[in-house]
């Protein structure tokens, strides 16, 4: 164990150097104004994980009976621990408690959280698509639009089975476009300067799909507590319904004698 702590010590200690090196042979192959393609990048990334929260998670907020802007102070802390790990995994247990105390039922809490680590990775998808996207036009290769479609519905199935790690996204869609074959792998070097700064945003809109998901799903099986949730979300304290005892134990405890003292014959 302690061996696997120091190696893990040594690459993170390594990680700045190989990330140095990645931005040093970007600018040294492709010239300064490479820079600002990947700040352009990096902009039209972040700019669509917004757009995705606002105009596709907000309609379904409202339609679950909630605000999406109350939602994301409920969760405001988990979505800071994402921003500080770029993990979206690096919450679940938090997570699956808020939800519960947002008046989801444990059942589907428990549920929903881990499968839409797997099931429901939307940063993933739209940072695969956008990143392949500007492989491809960063190396010259001319795609179609029959091309581009396939590779958006490639890289959404192929983002389903990504875990919520830190630079899991990296080698998944280096192994799905080399099993593609239109776009140059070589070209992902490109990103490897910027990829941690993406992953943030991929986390975070991951963690935050996840969370709406959760209470829609909830709100469509009936498993949510609209009174508790309006409270949780509202910032009141939500008190505990205390354990009722089962019924016919008052009447056992009556029926139950306390046992008589003992006495010492005379």
């Amino acid at each position: 164990m302690q061996g696997m702590f120091r190696i893990v010590n040594m690459v993170m200690r390594l990680a700045p150097i190989g990330a140095f090196g990645a931005i040093a042979f970007t600018i040294g192959k492709y010239g300064f104004g490479s820079l600002f393609s990947l700040g352009k990048l990096m902009a039209c990334v972040y700019l669509t994980c917004a757009v995705f929260v606002i105009f596709v998670l907000g309609p379904i907020c409202r339609y679950s009976g909630f605000s999406l802007w109350k939602f994301l102070k409920f969760i405001k802390e988990e979505l800071f621990t994402v921003l500080g790990t770029s993990s979206s995994e690096s919450v679940l247990p938090q997570l699956i408690s808020k939800m519960e105390k947002a008046g989801v039922s444990k059942p589907v809490a428990g549920m929903i959280i881990p499968s839409g680590l797997t099931f429901n990775p939307d940063g993933q998808a739209i940072y695969y698509t956008i990143a392949a996207i500007f492989i491809a036009q960063a190396t010259n290769t001319p795609l179609t639009l029959t091309d581009q479609l396939i590779v958006l519905a490639v890289l959404m199935f192929t983002s389903k089975g990504s875990a919520g790690v830190t630079g899991s996204g990296f080698i998944i869609l280096a192994a799905t476009l080399s099993s593609l074959g239109t776009i140059p792998v070589a070209g992902m070097v490109l990103l490897l300067g910027v990829d941690r700064f993406m992953s943030e945003a991929r986390a975070i809109t991951n963690t935050i799909g996840n969370g709406v998901g959760t209470m829609a799903i909830a709100k469509w099986v009936g498993a949510l507590d609209t009174v508790k949730m309006h409270k949780a979300l509202n910032g009141e304290v939500v008190e505990e319904k205390p354990e009722t005892a089962p019924a016919g134990a008052s009447l056992l405890a009556k029926n139950v004698q306390a046992p008589r003292p003992f006495r010492q014959p005379v």
